[in-house]
């Protein structure tokens, strides 16, 4: 019998080795510094054997009794005890089963609870095990006289594994907070016998992770779409609210949210939920616009669903205030079936802005009719200490077109440095430039360079215009604002040799998975690395501005930070934070404090790139200016840190490891204990 004996622990891992049970090391599991399972030994790896994996090798049917055998494997796929004897920790495994009858699209379970909605089954005594982790598992739901044997059936299984107890007996500091696991899997078969070719693969899980990071409903044990339907289906109704948990239904409407014409309207969204847990989805708001049904219907082999197959379920759930059996709201009127959908909701008809489901969700922001908006650099001069720099640039449209600079309605050019850590910042409006044969050129009129500047400086641009685009043959025009993508170079000040600022984001690559396409202040602001020019260590918000704009500002209210480091984390942490989070400016009051981050976080790289989020920091980074915190100014590792870890003992602790010397610097000494390799790296502590 297996026991978490330190004793026992070395006499089964000789036994592995001598048996040949190991793993060959070239097929052992890599792991990195984010992964919990890096922090453990050889000796510890091979005893507790982390990770849960389960596969259904096979599915029979004989009569009406289903039985399907499977394989529970670690991570190095060695076989598991489900009931944790022989080796460390049970697996509690739970099984589904559903079928799509002939004529429909989604399924339909053969077990459901005592309100009807599908269930999910466990019964000990219907397990037969087979060795090596491989087990048969009796449905005790039997298929019933004239089930639709034809028809396509899938098993699915969700299964956990939690080692945490017996991690902290051991002392595994980080299994001990992160050693649970789960794992899905599902099986699609014919019990007539025959190749599967109805299926229902509308959405894929890697489309939902590209924000949830992971997917993992219901207590985390729910990863994977292909089982969330097999419940989530017409079937199942929350009893309490009257709500369907359909899940085109029910997850088009969680992420339209705040913007549901029923919540603006007052009546919340909520579902009831396990031990009559309330969900209310009322206040979420998905990061890009909604209109984008391409963001999650993708990368599968119906991922045109939404736009072949439009149902009256489907589109109202999100347009919720259409009724579709009387026709109110519905220019269409009343429509009884789905029949007569695409007559006019075609899939595409080639059009924006018409009644084909393509191009009733056309954004005018991304309309194909814009021509463009493109901003380049091309070069500065005259940028000693103390010196006004001229700018040269062009500003073309997508087909290489020049676009006349002083017709915009907005175009500014902004100098900041240095480049280790913007302190410095100005602007100006530069729709005055001079045309050139090649572009444009502008020299600064009111701002220069700093007179004690040294070595790299920055310059970058924002350009904005508005743009009509028009609707379909019988619908009206839109207004469209078209942004460019704001350019950035840099410069020496001084003969030394250019150095840019460290990437720490990427806004292609990492905002823009769930942001679709940053765009923020009126559509200027498109490139992180342009944003931080602004958003330095020296800038703050301004309560005073807001409050003569006439805005509610409470009474000495002093300014917060906004450096993009800082207020980036407090943004993203929102729900999660501890103390209030408002950013105070003349155009608004803008609190964060309910903004629900769909991710872990903890992976600090789905958003940083280049191992960015690591210490030590590079030196020459600036303090930042927070006056509102419990101290201020923060050091550089610090007004990251206390972004996410907002309480006065995160604070204090962070005061006590920053030194004032005599001179005035200031000093951090996170990296002593949080540095890369260190008992206590950020690599470790995020680890999952």
């Amino acid at each position: 019998m297996w026991s978490p004996r330190p004793a026992l622990a070395v006499l089964f891992l000789l036994l592995l080795v001598s048996g040949g049970m190991m793993a060959e090391e070239n097929d052992e599991p890599k792991y990195n510094a984010s992964q919990k399972e890096f922090y453990l030994n050889q000796a510890d790896l091979a005893f507790v054997q982390p990770g849960l994996h389960i596969d259904i090798q096979g599915v029979e049917v004989s009569g009406t009794t289903v039985i399907v055998t499977f394989r529970i494997t670690d991570n190095n796929n060695q076989g598991l005890d489900r009931l944790g004897i022989e080796t460390p920790a049970a697996v509690t495994t739970n099984w589904v089963l559903a079928r799509i009858n002939p004529g429909d699209t989604q399924y339909t379970s053969y077990r459901t609870n005592a309100v009807g909605q599908a269930a999910a089954e466990n019964v000990a005594a219907n397990y037969q095990s087979l060795g090596n982790g491989v087990y048969k598992y009796t449905f005790s739901t039997r298929l019933p006289a004239g089930y639709p044997a034809n028809a396509t059936h899938t098993v699915g299984v969700y299964a956990t594994r939690d080692l945490r107890a017996l991690a902290e007996q051991l002392g595994l500091f980080q299994l001990a907070r992160t050693g649970r696991y789960d794992a899905n899997d599902t099986f699609d078969f014919i019990p007539a016998g025959g190749q599967v070719t109805q299926v229902r693969d509308v959405v894929s899980t890697a489309s939902c992770n590209q924000c949830h990071d992971p997917l993992a409903e219901h207590g985390g044990a729910r990863r994977e779409v292909r089982l969330c339907v097999l419940c989530h289906q017409p079937q199942s109704i929350d009893p309490d609210s009257g709500n369907t948990v359909d899940f085109k239904v029910m997850i088009h409407k969680i992420h339209q949210g705040a913007n549901l014409p029923s919540v603006r309207a007052g009546r919340p969204y909520q579902i009831i939920g396990f031990n009559n847990s309330l969900h209310d989805y009322s206040r979420v708001v998905w990061p890009q616009d909604t209109r984008h049904c391409d963001t999650c219907h993708k990368g599968t082999t119906q991922a045109d669903t939404w736009m072949t197959n439009p149902t009256r379920a489907a589109c109202g759930s999100c347009h919720d205030d259409i009724n579709f059996a009387t026709g109110e709201n519905h220019p269409g009127g009343a429509q009884l079936d789905d029949g007569q959908c695409t007559i006019c909701h075609v899939a595409d008809s080639g059009l924006e802005f018409d009644t084909s489901v393509k191009g009733a969700h056309t954004i005018p922001n991304f309309s194909k009719q814009l021509k463009g908006l493109n901003v380049e650099i091309t070069g500065i001069t005259n940028t000693s200490p103390g010196s006004k720099p001229t700018v040269t640039f062009t500003v073309k449209d997508n087909a290489g077109n020049p676009i006349e600079v002083s017709r915009l309605q907005s175009f500014t050019l902004r100098l900041a440095g240095p480049a280790t850590d913007y302190t410095w910042m100005v602007s100006e409006d530069a729709r005055s430039a001079t045309a050139t044969p090649t572009g444009y050129s502008y020299t600064f009129r009111n701002n220069a360079i700093p007179a004690t500047a040294s070595g790299t400086y920055a310059v970058g641009a924002e350009a904005r215009n508005p743009a009509t685009v028009t609707g379909s043959l019988l619908g009206p025009s839109f207004t469209a604002t078209e942004s460019a993508f704001n350019p950035v170079l840099y410069f020496s000040v001084d003969g030394s040799p250019v150095e840019e600022r460290r990437t720490v984001v990427n806004v292609n690559t990492q905002c823009n998975a769930c942001h679709k396409r940053l765009v923020l202040h009126g559509g200027l602001r498109t490139n992180t690395d342009y944003c931080v020019m602004c958003h330095n260590p020296a800038t703050v918000d301004n309560p005073n501005a807001a409050r003569n704009a006439g805005f509610s500002v409470p009474q000495g209210e002093v300014p917060t930070s906004i450096n993009f480091r800082f207020m980036i984390h407090r943004i993203h942490s929102g729900a999660e934070l501890s103390r209030d989070y408002t950013i105070y400016r003349s155009f608004g009051v803008f609190n964060f404090n309910e903004v629900e981050f769909p991710g872990d976080r903890r992976n600090c790289a789905k958003c940083h790139v280049n191992n960015s989020y690591q210490l030590p920091l590079p030196s020459g980074m600036a303090n930042t200016t927070a006056p509102r915190e419990f101290y201020s100014p923060l050091g550089p590792a610090a007004s990251a840190c206390l972004g996410c870890h907002d309480s006065e003992e995160a604070a204090a602790h962070a005061y006590l490891q920053t030194a004032v010397f005599p001179s005035g610097r200031t000093s951090e000494a996170c990296a002593a204990c949080h540095g890369e390799g260190k008992d206590y790296s950020v690599s470790r502590v995020h680890a999952r």
